[in-house]
């Protein structure tokens, strides 16, 4: 699908998201320790010169957007927090819209602090508050039954179930690494029968949320990454160009085997060679 029209839309986008881990750096399987993808820099760089917004968004929870923001700089990497997105990024957004005020999260710092940074009433498991308006559960590595047994409570007592991704993995230098907030969200839903609702990538509200950062619309941006169920999924289903890179969970074969309709427009060996695109 590299076709020259597509290469002439990707010239043309008015914004770049781009997903972090397997897109423009690999970090150690705690997320930690970035490393710079080859070309990575170099294309951030090329479009600060041209005064071409971008955002860094990635499904991670570790962090606030505020220490992504510098973990990528101590990296090399030209990001201001503004431009650095995290699910929690549209939590705030989607809770205040749906009127949530009294939270239970399942997380770190990253999944925790934001929230109370804008207001919302935390609780954080293991502790109990089984009148939560909802639950989100984020990056935890810690988890024990005791924070499952707070979420399907709080989740039995009326709340509604969010989680920051449903992934199963995700890209690291040591390879696939366990997508935590994927397999607790199962956990939760294989006890109490419900389904989580994802504000990370790949949903609509995540793309929505990157657009308004961007000032641009679906049409006229292009999502790059290493995922051909996120930040593929929510491209093509967005109506944005989706630019697919081998350099994390999956290759070039991967993107090659997906059925007509779902596959990215451009497929690339990584952002080095969207770089090259570019200039």
């Amino acid at each position: 699908m590299n076709s020259h029209a597509t290469r002439e839309r990707l010239r043309r986008s008015r914004g770049f998201v781009f997903d972090v881990d397997g897109t423009l750096a690999l970090a150690d399987r705690h997320l930690n320790g970035y490393q710079p993808l080859p070309g990575a820099l170099q294309t951030l760089a090329l479009l600060n010169q041209r005064g071409t917004p971008f955002v860094t968004f990635t499904n991670g929870s570790t962090k606030t957007p505020l220490q992504l923001a510098h973990a990528l700089a101590k990296a090399g990497f030209d990001v201001d927090t503004d431009r650095t997105l995290t699910p929690l990024s549209v939590a705030v957004t989607g809770f205040r819209r749906k009127g949530h005020r009294r939270v239970l999260v399942l997380g770190v710092e990253g999944v925790w602090r934001p929230l109370v940074e804008a207001g919302f009433d935390i609780v954080r498991s293991p502790a109990r508050t089984d009148d939560a308006d909802a639950v989100l559960i984020g990056w935890h590595p810690q988890f024990g039954l005791a924070d499952l047994d707070a979420a399907c409570r709080a989740v039995w007592g009326g709340a509604a179930l969010y989680t920051v991704s449903s992934a199963a993995t995700l890209a690291s230098r040591e390879g696939r690494t366990l997508g935590i907030s994927g397999a607790l969200s199962a956990a939760v839903r294989s006890v109490t029968g419900k389904r989580s609702i994802v504000v990370g990538k790949p949903s609509m509200s995540a793309l929505k949320v990157a657009c308004e950062h961007l000032g641009a619309v679906p049409a006229d941006i292009a999502v790059v990454g290493d995922d051909p169920t996120l930040e593929n999924a929510m491209a093509l289903r967005g109506g944005a160009l989706s630019v697919g890179v081998h350099t994390g969970l999956s290759g070039a074969e991967d993107f090659a085997a997906l059925p007509e309709g779902r596959r990215p427009h451009l497929s690339l060996p990584g952002v080095h060679a969207l770089l090259e695109l570019l200039r």
